[in-house]
């Protein structure tokens, strides 16, 4: 079956986690089941910021309750995934739907098809890599996506004030804080993690004054120093996946990703 035709990533659940199924790993299992069949699991080598990745995994541009955060920048190919994160993300928004169907998430830049350098970032190189934007309120209280054009470089050069705010825009804590926990849960849950989670530090505590606060707190690996650009806009997820060393740059480029969608629109 050709790469932009195969329906859903394939995603093996880890040694450890097969023998201890709960809920969220069954929610994760039942999403792989029709696609275990369907082509290679991703292979990412190196590192999130020395790396490349094969057999990658384009994200839909929208779901039930997400969307990119570009048609352009998406179409250009800058929304590679690994197999296994996309499955993640799956998974999440799935869980995100059902609890809160009214909340509306944008999910950032990831990766080129076969990885290497996605200018300006200096990671995001072998899928592993994912930027969420902020899920906000408008100035009526409803979730509405962050509007994101190339006038500010598809919502990077938003800014949000001390307040958390951008115009008439305000960051949703709550909403945020629930992304970030069921993204761990379906990680393991897969038998993967979060090995970084990058977000502005002055808006830590009020994310950690929500409902998941305390989890993330306990459980999550927030950078502890300063990033080198302000992560206001959007928080910067890298995922854990066993990657190969890079071979040796003979080997020659990895072959273009494939199209999978994250979940139904349904």
């Amino acid at each position: 079956m050709p790469h932009d035709t195969i329906p859903f990533a394939r995603v093996s659940l880890s040694s450890n986690v097969r023998p201890h199924l709960n809920l969220p790993t069954l929610a994760v299992a039942a999403l792989l089941a029709p696609i275990l069949a369907c082509g290679a699991e991703s292979q990412c080598y190196g590192s999130v910021s020395n790396g490349r990745i094969e057999s990658s995994v384009k994200l839909p541009l929208s779901g039930a309750n997400f969307s990119a955060y570009s048609t352009l920048a998406a179409t250009a190919g800058r929304t590679h995934v690994h197999s296994k994160v996309a499955a993640i993300l799956a998974a999440s928004y799935k869980a995100l739907a059902a609890a809160d169907p009214d909340v509306h998430y944008v999910y950032g830049e990831t990766g080129w098809p076969s990885g290497g350098r996605l200018r300006p970032h200096r990671t995001h190189q072998n899928g592993l890599s994912v930027d969420f934007f902020v899920p906000v309120r408008d100035g009526k209280g409803r979730s509405v996506p962050l509007p994101t054009n190339l006038s500010d470089r598809w919502g990077y050069d938003v800014e949000f004030n001390q307040e958390a705010k951008y115009g008439d825009y305000s960051i949703d804590f709550e909403a945020l804080a629930h992304h970030l926990y069921q993204l761990d849960v379906a990680a393991k849950a897969a038998g993967s993690g979060l090995a970084l989670v990058i977000f502005d530090s002055q808006y830590l505590p009020r994310l950690f004054a929500t409902s998941r606060g305390a989890y993330l707190k306990a459980n999550l690996p927030f950078m502890k120093g300063k990033p080198w650009v302000r992560h206001d806009e959007h928080y910067h997820v890298d995922f854990v996946v066993p990657c190969q060393a890079l071979p040796h740059p003979s080997i020659g480029l990895a072959p273009a990703g494939r199209v999978e969608p994250l979940m139904s629109n349904g």
